[in-house]
């Protein structure tokens, strides 16, 4: 709990602040993993609330322990016709901060795309994932059809003079599902639990990455919460969450989520 400061909403294992996260964080005990989405430029109105992210990153990027994770939800906004390119910013500042760029990953939304006038529809995201050091949790999600499952192979090596070789001897049968890549295509439908909120992360994003990164009784912060999707999948996943949301409204919608789990759980 933050010193010194009274949660919004307190149950055995979600956390609320009705707060600016730069004041929460340094009283924070370091947390296993983050999971946030935060605003993107002026694409939303969250409020009238203004997105200081260089002021907003420095303590997150602090906030996580040693082999603790940080997945960054991010798009750009786009000015008569051209893209802000804070996402790319936002990742080199990260790095900046010491932490390493994991991985790139991309959220390629099933939902509906707007057409635009003069370039390919926009239909992807940026799921950055930094690290402090080496990720010391990784649990891949393997649900990636092989085409050649079930057969056996013999895989190859190339040699530096350009031949082959054979490897795996008598053969390695190729397992049914392999590993998913890392761009996930993810329905961004809105859900009716969301309370209205204009940008709300996609729940099967929150929990895959909650999964993948994570084990249970792991803590999980969202310090830009928005309506709670981050803190309903790591409650559902047997974690400990923090949410940190400046707008009171979006606590509440939060709030009220977490409470309804309660008493379906009890």
């Amino acid at each position: 709990m933050a010193e010194g400061m009274k949660p919004y909403y307190q149950d055995e294992s979600v956390t609320i602040y009705n707060a600016d996260c730069r004041d929460v964080l340094p009283t924070l005990d370091k947390v296993d993993l983050v999971v946030t989405s935060p605003p993107y430029g002026a694409l939303r109105d969250y409020g009238g609330t203004g997105f200081d992210w260089r002021g907003s990153m420095k303590p997150i990027s602090q906030s996580i322990v040693d082999g603790g994770v940080i997945v960054w939800n991010v798009a750009d906004e786009t000015v008569n016709g051209s893209e802000s390119g804070d996402s790319f910013k936002q990742a080199l500042f990260m790095m900046e901060q010491g932490l390493n760029l994991h991985d790139t990953m991309h959220y390629i939304k099933e939902g509906v795309n707007f057409p635009e006038s003069n370039r390919y529809f926009s239909a992807h995201e940026y799921m950055f994932v930094f690290s402090r050091g080496k990720p010391k949790t990784f649990n891949p999600i393997e649900d990636r059809k092989n085409i050649f499952g079930g057969m056996k192979m013999h895989g190859t090596d190339r040699l530096k003079d350009g031949s082959t070789r054979q490897i795996h001897g008598e053969g390695k049968v190729v397992k049914d599902y392999g590993m998913r890549y890392n761009w996930w295509k993810i329905d961004n439908s809105p859900t009716r639990d969301n309370g209205g909120h204009p940008a709300p992360m996609p729940f099967s994003m929150a929990f895959d990455h909650i999964v993948s990164w994570s084990n249970s009784g792991d803590v999980i912060l969202d310090p830009f919460m928005g309506s709670g999707t981050t803190l309903r999948a790591a409650k559902d996943l047997s974690r400990k969450a923090i949410g940190i949301e400046i707008e009171e409204r979006y606590c509440e919608i939060a709030a009220k989520r977490m409470s309804q789990l309660v008493m379906e759980l009890n």
